[in-house]
């Protein structure tokens, strides 16, 4: 087979994809799963879909916080080309994420607790300060976790040693 087939015929399948190219992808709900935690997509409210990387691959969420925490440790998280999208808890249309405003909530799939819709309204807040409170609630609970496992590791050395 001559050499400059090859790349021709994979250009060929390339095209053939029903995935369009940008914007978010159906999601095969109770199906799917999250990128960051595993947990099935089931909340059509409280999704997110990140699409970017070498072949701008789409990569799903359960909620926003597994979304840009999972996002903020690949190599492509500052590309401009990078998109992400969010369930509006309203109506469960995409909406885009860096465009949209979050309210506060007392549940979400991962309770991160941020739910996207359209509008500004009283109380909401933009992308950037609910990525803000996601990073912070995360540090905050690692911290938590780690104080707990020291206190136990300390408790069991004391009731071992003689």
């Amino acid at each position: 087979m001559k050499a400059w087939l090859i790349p021709l015929l994979l250009f060929a399948l390339a095209g053939c994809s029903n995935e369009p190219q940008t914007g978010p992808v159906d999601v095969t709900w109770d199906r799917d799963n999250c990128e960051r935690c595993m947990m099935a997509l089931s909340d059509r409210h409280h999704a997110a879909q990140i699409r970017g990387g070498k072949r701008h691959k789409v990569h799903h969420f359960d909620d926003i916080g597994c979304a840009l925490l999972w996002l903020e440790v690949q190599p492509w998280k500052s590309n401009p080309a990078t998109e992400i999208w969010v369930n509006s808890y309203q109506d469960g249309d995409w909406l885009n994420a860096r465009q949209s405003h979050y309210i506060r909530i007392t549940h979400t799939p991962m309770n991160y607790g941020f739910s996207a819709q359209p509008e500004q309204t009283e109380g909401a807040v933009d992308f950037e300060s609910m990525k803000q409170a996601v990073f912070k609630q995360e540090a905050t609970y690692h911290a938590s976790v780690e104080a707990r496992l020291k206190h136990r590791a300390q408790e069991a050395k004391r009731v071992t040693e003689p």
